[in-house]
């Protein structure tokens, strides 16, 4: 049997209409319907939560008034629809000023437009589902400590300062190099913030040239300037409410820093080729992997617009200083792409743990994902080895040569490096370090070197 996805309340003295709209109504195999021939039984059952009412005014025990403010009390959330032969406008209007969902006159069409109504108030049940499951979903997906993964002193600091950002409306820079998550941080700042049920909008400035950014911050009219064939909102008009994050804010044109420092401001803007002004109320956080307060001192950021922007500054440690964390993120990495592609665990070898944490990571967070991800793939058993991680050589030999070391020291070291890499052939790494293997047995021989 199918299961009904709606219940539906109707109240109605006439025996035979209260038939009429039982029997429309039922039409639709979702509905659960319970019908009531007065007030006072309807009210008994309002703990079992219908979606849906619909109310007849001409009660004979309660004023059709009384029982929709006694409704709307108990189940705020639930739609009432009256029925009614009564057509005087000051009483359609008093009913409509308590939040009814539709007044439906009761003629010879009135099934008709019931059963319109009824169906067009189920899909806004369904719509309204849906948005309060996806602002739950975001507010719980972006989590400071949950989704933004971290244990070190440095990443303890940021959750720190991030929880000071989110019970006022203070504009907020997030300083850090390229891949070190300062969108991320920007999301989790507004999701959990006064302002988490309003837009979050993101615009990177150094994605679009000069000459576009304008009409991509302020918006347009239809007729703008050639190619405008429609009136458009632009970020700015769309945060309102909420959160605009602009990152690179480094890279803006001194002539647009002029334009967005009278729009934060006055919180208010014109749209290109309209007089009309658009009050406006967003939160700013914005980004850079500059310094900002270094360009404003070298001139190429205005002075004034940096104080604008200037409230809590949130700087975000590069991996490379994160320590315990690389192993932390890159097991969370491989978990996830395995759990979003339906796949078996894998967990990392001894010495693919070492290499890891020894890489400088100058592409950072971003860079350890796709490392991972990409080593996931390679492995071709549950373990991942090192030869699986595809590590920029010049930053690894830039970690050798950090290291206080003696000349032969630094050859062991690259010689297991390129052992690794060749799934520990010999001839193939002497031939690739352009040495002779007996060097290289020599070094395995005196137990220098082991292989795997």
């Amino acid at each position: 049997m199918k299961t009904k996805l709606y219940k539906v309340f109707s109240v109605e003295d006439d025996s035979i209409y209260r038939r009429l709209i039982q029997h429309r109504i039922s039409m639709n195999d979702d509905i659960d319907l319970e019908s009531y021939s007065d007030a006072t039984s309807l009210l008994q059952n309002t703990y079992k939560k219908p979606n849906i009412l619909i109310l007849d005014l001409n009660l004979p025990d309660l004023g059709g008034l009384e029982v929709v403010n006694t409704f709307k009390e108990k189940l705020p959330h639930c739609l009432v629809i009256v029925l009614s032969s009564q057509d005087k406008v000051d009483m359609v209007v008093n009913i409509l000023k308590t939040g009814v969902y539709d007044y439906i006159l009761k003629d010879d069409f009135a099934l008709d437009r019931l059963w319109l109504s009824v169906n067009n108030a189920i899909k806004t049940i369904e719509l309204n589902n849906e948005l309060n499951n996806l602002r739950n979903v975001v507010s719980d997906k972006i989590n400071f400590s949950e989704n933004i993964k971290g244990v070190s002193n440095e990443m303890r600091e940021v959750f720190r300062l991030m929880e000071k950002t989110v019970t006022n409306n203070i504009p907020i820079e997030i300083y850090g190099e390229t891949g070190t998550g300062k969108e991320l941080v920007a999301k989790a700042i507004h999701f959990n913030s006064l302002r988490k049920t309003k837009p979050y909008v993101a615009l990177n400035v150094a994605a679009f040239p000069k000459e576009l950014i304008e009409s991509e911050l302020f918006g347009y009219e239809k007729g703008a300037f050639t190619g405008a064939l429609t009136s458009k909102p632009g970020k700015l008009e769309e945060a309102n409410g909420g959160t605009l994050f602009l990152d690179e804010i480094s890279e803006m044109d001194p002539a647009m820093q002029a334009k967005l420092l009278r729009a934060i401001q006055e919180m208010e803007i014109n749209r290109l080729g309209s007089n009309k002004t658009i009050k406006l109320n967003f939160r700013i956080i914005t980004a850079s992997h500059k310094n900002l307060l270094q360009e404003v001192k070298e001139g190429r950021f205005r002075e004034d617009l940096y104080y604008r922007l200037m409230g809590m500054k949130i700087e975000l440690p590069p991996l490379r200083k994160r320590g315990n964390d690389i192993l932390l993120l890159a097991n969370h990495f491989i978990s996830s792409y395995a759990k979003s592609n339906k796949l078996d665990a894998k967990t990392f070898s001894e010495e693919a743990k070492k290499a890891l944490t020894k890489y400088r990571f100058p592409g950072n967070v971003r860079e350890l994902k796709a490392i991972t991800e990409t080593a996931y793939v390679m492995s071709d058993t549950s373990i991942i080895e090192v030869q699986d991680l595809q590590l920029n050589e010049v930053n690894l030999l830039e970690n050798i040569l950090g290291q206080h070391l003696t000349l032969e020291e630094y050859n062991i070291k690259i010689i297991e490096h390129f052992l690794q890499r060749n799934n520990q052939n010999v001839l193939k790494t002497a031939q690739d370090l352009g040495i002779g293997k007996t060097t290289v047995y020599r070094y395995i021989n005196e137990g220098k070197i082991h292989l795997k």
